[in-house]
């Protein structure tokens, strides 16, 4: 029996725009209420760690505890960004300029998301959807179905408790879960959050609906040996193993200046990673397991990805210290297709390489970022103020996070000043529209009204230097 993708779409939409009409009336007070409540239920810690088991056990990827700490982190911190904040009629007045601003929803936005925060992604996204008066619906990857499903239905409980209506959230019944529903979605909503694979967020972006996406990430992260390297070893691991490397956002590839980097390796070492040296049979070993058509093709193996790395090894043949959390790969030849090590792993795996001063790495960094990874992040880890200077003006990313475990700040964290989110925009360098991590304020339509203010239009004189007048009348 073939299924009619198109109607069962049309049914979702209408469904959402009959709920969204009646939320378009809510209060601020009633907006917040919501907000709070589905917040709250979705982060006690049995729920959280409820939701990471079945994640955990649909998708074979990642660790369950990391997936609570992840709903506790960031559905939490996205929700404490909203709280308190107008999202529901006039929400800015500018008195010298006669100017107000009204806030109105978009209708019903079209959230697509990736298996790796198939347990988180949803819950944020309704909340953003709810802070915001729209009606959403949770289009989720195939291996992350049941639980989209599951979050999904204890999201309408809470609305139920509070009087809201159900369908302000709504998720793809797991049997309808396909490219055909996601691509009915895109066509048929009013605006489209996606967070995914480079294929779909530009399948997004084709599909003449206004829409935000992400990018690829391949972060790079530049160690000079100027701070604790204990310290920085501990956060680059913490980060890397989180989640057995879900995110995107993770260190994939280390810089090392040469005159620290066995004192860097070992401190790593000692933390739980294990090196494959540049000229071992191993390196091979593991090249075809994370790449098995390489040198044809670079797609990584399924098999491995968000895996532990344990698990990397062993499927490779390579021996590595028991409690081995980590492996890093030696990798100093060139960049692009003939070394893969230098594009993204998904997994707890990075290439390290060596430069020979902070203008060297530098020049490593972008040749890494030019081969995979625009526009999404760096790090560096230094006590150097000129360094972190010259590395935000020079590389073509959105965010550099500075001494700090990446993949646990670049996407928001309590100790830092990144908006908490999953969808993080890389700009044009990324092929996306924004190039802030996207929240709730990204799901917004404005009025601007304009009263008569006195004439503030200022005289040549005023308005242009003489010198400047001077220069082009000669």
């Amino acid at each position: 029996m073939s299924i009619n993708y198109e109607a069962y779409v049309t049914g979702l939409i209408a469904k959402g725009r009959k709920a969204q009409a009646i939320a378009e009336g809510f209060t601020q007070e009633q907006v917040d209420e919501l907000t709070a409540a589905v917040a709250y239920a979705l982060t006690k810690p049995e729920v959280a760690l409820q939701f990471g088991e079945m994640l955990v056990k649909e998708s074979g990827m990642g660790v369950a505890s990391d997936k609570q700490a992840k709903m506790f982190g960031k559905i939490k911190g996205v929700y404490f960004q909203m709280k308190g904040q107008k999202s529901v009629g006039l929400v800015e007045i500018d008195e010298k300029m006669g100017m107000e601003k009204y806030a109105k929803p978009m209708g019903v936005i079209g959230a697509i998301m990736p298996v790796t925060n198939g347990e988180a992604t949803p819950v944020v996204k309704s909340l953003m959807a709810l802070k915001t008066r729209n009606a959403i619906i949770l289009s989720p990857h195939p291996k992350a179905k049941e639980t989209n499903w599951a979050v999904a239905e204890l999201i309408r409980e809470v609305l139920a408790k509070f009087g809201a209506p159900v369908d302000l959230v709504q998720a793809l019944d797991p049997e309808y879960v396909s490219t055909d529903a996601s691509w009915q979605i895109m066509q048929q909503v009013d605006f489209i959050l996606a967070t995914g694979g480079t294929p779909m967020v530009k399948q997004a972006y084709s599909s003449g609906t206004p829409a935000i996406g992400v990018g690829t990430g391949n972060v790079v992260t530049l160690v000079d040996g100027t701070t604790n390297l204990d310290e920085t070893a501990d956060m680059i691991l913490r980060s890397k193993s989180f989640d057995n490397s879900t995110s995107c956002s993770a260190e994939n590839n280390i810089i090392v200046f040469e005159s620290c980097y066995d004192e860097f390796v070992a401190a790593m070492t000692k933390k739980g990673a294990a090196l494959i040296k540049e000229d071992s049979p191993d390196k091979e070993k593991m090249l075809k397991t994370l790449w098995p058509e390489s040198p044809a093709n670079h797609v990584l193996n399924r098999h491995i990805i968000a895996q532990p790395a344990e698990k990397i090894a062993a499927l490779a043949g390579v021996n590595v210290p028991a409690g081995t959390k980590m492996i890093m790969v030696e990798e100093n030849g060139g960049y692009g297709n003939d070394f893969p090590f230098t594009g993204e792993k998904l997994s707890p795996v990075s290439d390290i390489r060596k430069c020979k001063d902070f203008e060297d790495g530098l020049s490593k960094l972008l040749k890494t970022l030019d081969y995979q990874g625009k526009g999404h992040s760096c790090g560096i880890h230094t006590t150097v103020k000129e360094r972190v200077t010259k590395m935000s003006e020079t590389v073509p990313v959105c965010k550099v996070a500075v001494n700090s475990p990446q993949c646990l700040t670049n996407s928001g964290s309590w100790t830092s000043g990144f908006p908490m989110s999953l969808t993080l925009g890389c700009g044009t360098w990324g092929g996306n529209s924004i190039s802030h991590s996207a929240t709730w304020k990204d799901l917004l339509n404005f009025t601007y009204v304009s009263r008569p203010i006195p004439s503030f239009q200022p005289t040549d004189e005023q308005l242009f230097d003489a010198n400047i007048v001077a220069k082009v009348n000669a």
